[in-house]
């Protein structure tokens, strides 16, 4: 049996997690020796209910990442966004640092990784054998996020510069952009081709993956919301960075509690609004009487038993939606985001909603708009067919399940 460590990137939010721990729990039900390393709050609570072991940071860090969360929002590519990720050369080699002292200790024979760029590249310095699990946009043999737009524009902001510092610091690189490391010696994509498509041949497609316990259930509240009115399911997911005055993260989306209340505050439905174990902000104050909040609840059972669901246009979110067979309306609050917002939109299962920036500097939406595409979706059926018609065609993917395989056949290659 191996002994695995399963990284990704490590922040307080639930849809790195969401995908990686139905794979972890499926290697540990296999026999391995498995860890998880994401350290933040929200995700070591989902480690726990996996009953797995959630492996703290070796050392607290003490450079701040120097976001520019502008860049990280509006990113082209997974290389402009890691430019705006890792503004910080120091914090990119401090990370760095965290992540060999990590594998160092934990001795892997193999590091499965989701969007940590400092776990790949320690794993390329320590010569670990590395299997990444990503969204197609993450694969550099993706048209990036912005696929709609035909040409890559020269000159975008990259890190590589600096990460070829870093990696020559430890014998390692040089790289000729940072998405180079998304790709491990095994690729798995997270989706299908329908939607992550990716022009390379050597990557495994295992359709999609969400976290469930297999004795999850919704609580009795939502079922005595009763079927009378529709009920729309708000997934905000981390609503704001609450550090040095409340400043705004680059997967902020506030916005989508914002719009969710003002169009949908006297609207005849239910909204049930959950942030994956985040607080709600102070400012939002009383909610209305037509919602219903919970700190987390399980998100397969909840797109089951809902009618639409309206997020952030998060990966794991379209996924799980998808899964379901339920129709979205989203309002993606990174370029990450409209990528795959817009692919889901492209198969006719949803719509977008752009955000603007308004004069404040917050992301703000046309609540009219947004108020009308949720009701198309709520009474258009087409939605709906097209949004199971997906659902059917991804069943002949293996999920968590195939993913596991993917990798014992892996590590079974690597052993001999």
């Amino acid at each position: 049996m191996a002994r695995i460590l399963v990284t990704m990137l490590p922040v307080n939010d639930l849809g790195l997690p969401t995908r990686m721990l139905p794979i972890a729990r499926a290697l540990a039900d296999r026999g391995h020796d498995v860890g998880v390393f994401n350290p933040a709050p929200a995700p070591m609570s989902l480690i726990a209910e996996t009953g797995l072991t959630g492996l703290e940071m070796p050392s607290a860090p003490t450079q701040a990442p120097g976001w520019d969360i502008g860049l990280a929002n509006s990113a082209w590519d997974v290389d402009e966004m890691f430019a705006g990720l890792y503004a910080n050369e120091e914090f990119l080699r401090e990370m760095t640092a965290i992540h060999l002292q990590l594998l160092r200790e934990y001795a892997p024979d193999m590091v499965v990784d989701s969007f940590n760029l400092t776990a790949c590249l320690a794993a390329r310095i320590l010569k670990t054998p590395l299997v990444t699990v990503n969204q197609g946009n993450f694969h550099p043999a993706s048209p990036g996020f912005k696929w709609w737009e035909k040409e890559r524009p020269a000159g975008l902001p990259s890190e590589v510069g600096g990460l070829n510092k870093v990696a020559a610091e430890h014998g390692a690189g040089p790289f000729g952009r940072c998405v180079e490391l998304m790709a491990g010696d095994l690729s798995l994509i997270v989706g299908t081709p329908e939607t992550d498509p990716v022009a390379d041949a050597t990557v495994r497609y295992v359709g999609p993956i969400v976290w469930q316990r297999g004795n999850a259930a919704l609580p009795e509240w939502v079922d005595e919301l009763g079927r009378e009115k529709p009920l729309v399911w708000v997934y905000a997911g981390n609503p704001q960075y609450d550090g040095a005055g409340k400043a705004r993260n680059p997967f902020d989306s506030i916005v989508v509690i914002r719009a969710a209340i003002a169009a949908l505050k006297d609207a005849p439905v239910n909204v049930v609004l959950t942030m994956g174990h985040q607080e709600l902000p102070e400012e939002i104050g009383a909610l209305p009487g037509n919602f219903y909040r919970a700190a987390y609840l399980p998100g397969m059972a909840m797109a089951q038993r809902c009618d639409l669901m309206v997020h952030h246009g998060g990966h794991s979110s379209v996924m799980t939606g998808l899964m379901a067979g339920k129709p979205a309306v989203m309002i993606p609050t990174a370029t990450e985001r409209e990528s795959n917002a817009r692919r889901l939109a492209a198969l006719g299962a949803g719509e977008v909603v752009l955000p603007v920036k308004g004069s404040d500097g917050e992301k703000q939406i046309d609540v009219p708009e947004f108020s009308t595409k949720v009701n198309r979706v709520l009474t258009d059926s087409s939605y709906r067919n097209a949004a199971m018609h997906v659902a059917d065609s991804m069943r002949r993917y293996g999920g968590a399940q195939a993913a596991a395989e993917h990798i014992e056949r892996f590590a079974a290659g690597i052993a001999h």
